[in-house]
């Protein structure tokens, strides 16, 4: 929570790029709450997940395009922009809240791992920064924001009101606009499905063949805790992520059922067939008759 005498410190980016219509959405409804930092790529980072910037130069140069905004456009990917924003634009300033998006498209469900929106987000909670990646489940450049609104502010100010535990951070999805208003807010589970991929192999002008990847997203989870669950019902998805992916409930299981002694286990060499040896250097093979 923050303090009631100044207004709380936001910083936002996306994967989408800084001139992305959703982050226009969002640093709109942002500024309504408190005093807003822009970093984001210069470019579409879109499925990059966590990946940062190694061996190659990072550009950081001041952008315009939000009037009476701090802003930055940078040149790697949503990873960088937190990192580059917490340890030299904010410098000693720290973030009441970091938020992400809003996202051309769903992160629901397994999409989470290739999210760069989703990267900024976690890249905030391993900072120890409370954070939150928002997504509309809308894939177009043109997609409407406007019913989403309303609910990324009211999901933003209970995030700075109740706080969010650290080294986590919310995967929150919203359904795209139709005639039914949206239901309500669901706290959810991942739900367990994914993407049944194909590589489709097609020919350039100079018939040099090259693979084009596509692929239809199939749900393998028929819970109704789940967020795939809540969107197919219009309702608002809210996934608390950690970046701690150890699989903790094996641990257990393998510590019992593994040999796991202080020296390998010695394997017996099975017995050699002399039909089909191999002559030793130097021998002649007819004399292993």
């Amino acid at each position: 929570m923050t303090s009631t005498n100044r207004k709380p410190l936001i910083l936002i980016s996306n994967d989408d790029g800084i001139t992305a219509p959703g982050i226009a959405t969002l640093v709109r409804v942002m500024r309504r709450i408190g005093e807003v930092v822009v970093v984001a790529p210069n470019s579409p980072q879109s499925g990059m997940g966590h990946a940062i910037t190694i061996g190659t130069s990072l550009r950081l140069d001041p952008s315009t395009i939000f009037e009476g905004i701090e802003s930055y456009e940078c040149s790697g990917t949503p990873a960088d922009c937190v990192k580059l924003a917490k340890h030299h634009v904010l410098k000693d300033r720290q973030p009441d809240l970091v938020v992400s998006g809003i996202n051309h498209g769903s992160n629901s469900s397994v999409n989470v791992l290739y999210s760069g929106t989703m990267s900024a987000a976690i890249e905030a909670a391993i900072e120890g920064l409370p954070a939150i990646g928002f997504s509309l489940c809308e894939y177009g450049h043109n997609a409407d924001f406007e019913h989403a609104e309303a609910w990324v502010e009211h999901i933003a100010r209970q995030a700075l009101e109740h706080g969010v535990p650290t080294g986590t951070a919310l995967n929150v999805n919203i359904p795209k606009k139709s005639e039914a208003p949206i239901a309500g807010i669901r706290i959810c589970r991942q739900a367990r499905a994914k993407w049944q991929e194909e590589f489709d192999l097609r020919h350039d002008p100079y018939k040099r063949p090259y693979y084009w990847l596509i692929g239809e997203f199939v749900n393998l989870d028929q819970g109704t805790d789940t967020d795939e669950w809540a969107l197919a019902n219009n309702f608002v998805s809210i996934v608390p992520c950690q970046f701690d992916l150890t699989a903790h409930h094996v641990i257990g299981n393998m510590n019992a059922g593994w040999q796991l002694g202080p020296s390998l286990p010695v394997q017996e060499k099975p017995a050699p067939h002399l039909g089909s040896a191999t002559p030793a250097l130097g021998e002649s093979a007819e004399g292993l008759g």
